[in-house]
């Protein structure tokens, strides 16, 4: 127990050591380089990642040289780090996440969008500022289910969060943005200090529910070094999407699957993706492929 407090304390100190003195850089690079801004932090959160102890194991790529929309499961607040040190990448938050101590101005100073859904019109706001983001070739990412889970599961996907990729224009039909791809990302914890994580383990990883943020963090740091899979869907343009439904049950049926695969050690497994009775149907009207090779399984 004393030697995971002082692993923690070693942790945290070196964190702040590091980061402390380059957030000023950051503000700077936000106001005299954008593009140097957003790869900035990339190289920040791999940094991280190595102090935090973690180790990822990456299967896939984030499409370089074009606006990416990385829709991803949500399980922990380690996904910040393990995600941003992934790819140049922005997040969409919620509001709440900007008047955190501290961890707002993290938030800010990697551009991340916040989104008030109690207010339609600050929803619109914030809708228009993504799509906009994406245009100037960001790579966005985005918790479609919303909040986060223990990690043994997936949460449906809300379609209402893909509102912002479409916006109105779409939804009356017309042709989404060129250029803006779509992709998966899917985020399993799957270690501590080298041994495989269980069921009944993987919730000490994850932060949810009513987790107090600061005791978890200093748990999670006290366990040791963390091993975390990240499977990368292919790049899949936004405009061979119906509409937000349709972005949403096959963005949320191909991170099921991997995440699924992962945790039963079989990532390329198509038998694994699970079809309820009366989701069949709608898997046929909305034509989603069968077979892994296809994009969306």
């Amino acid at each position: 127990m004393a030697q995971g407090s002082l692993r923690a304390s070693a942790v945290l100190a070196t964190f702040f050591g590091f980061t402390l003195p380059l957030m000023p850089v950051q503000a700077l690079l936000l106001k005299v380089s954008p593009s140097a801004a957003r790869r900035f932090p990339n190289w920040y959160h791999k940094n991280v990642c190595r102090i935090l102890g973690i180790t990822l194991k990456i299967d896939g790529a984030v499409a370089e040289e074009k606006p990416v929309l990385l829709v991803c499961n949500h399980t922990s607040w380690l996904d910040i780090p393990v995600l941003s040190a992934l790819a140049p990448v922005s997040f969409v938050a919620k509001l709440e996440v900007g008047s955190w101590p501290f961890v707002s101005a993290l938030a800010r100073l990697q551009r991340s969008v916040f989104v008030d859904r109690t207010r339609r019109q600050a929803t619109g706001d914030a809708a228009a500022e993504i799509m906009s983001r994406l245009q100037k070739g960001d790579t966005i990412v985005l918790f479609a289910e919303g909040t986060s889970s223990d990690g043994n599961r997936v949460l449906p996907f809300k379609t209402s969060l893909f509102g912002a990729v479409f916006g109105q224009a779409q939804e009356r039909g017309d042709t989404p943005s060129s250029g803006v791809v779509v992709q998966t990302a899917s985020v399993v914890y799957t270690h501590v200090r080298g041994l495989p994580l269980g069921r009944a383990d993987r919730p000490r990883i994850g932060w949810y529910g009513d987790m107090e943020m600061t005791s978890h963090a200093w748990g999670v740091l006290k366990s040791g070094p963390i091993t975390v899979t990240i499977k990368v869907g292919p790049p899949v343009p936004l405009s061979e999407f119906k509409d937000r439904r349709d972005l949403a049950l096959k963005t949320e049926r191909a991170v099921r699957a991997d995440v699924l695969g992962i945790l039963r050690g079989r990532p390329d497994d198509p038998t694994l993706i699970p079809v309820e009775p009366s989701q069949e149907s709608r898997r046929q009207k909305l034509s989603i492929p069968q077979s892994r090779s296809e994009k969306w399984t």
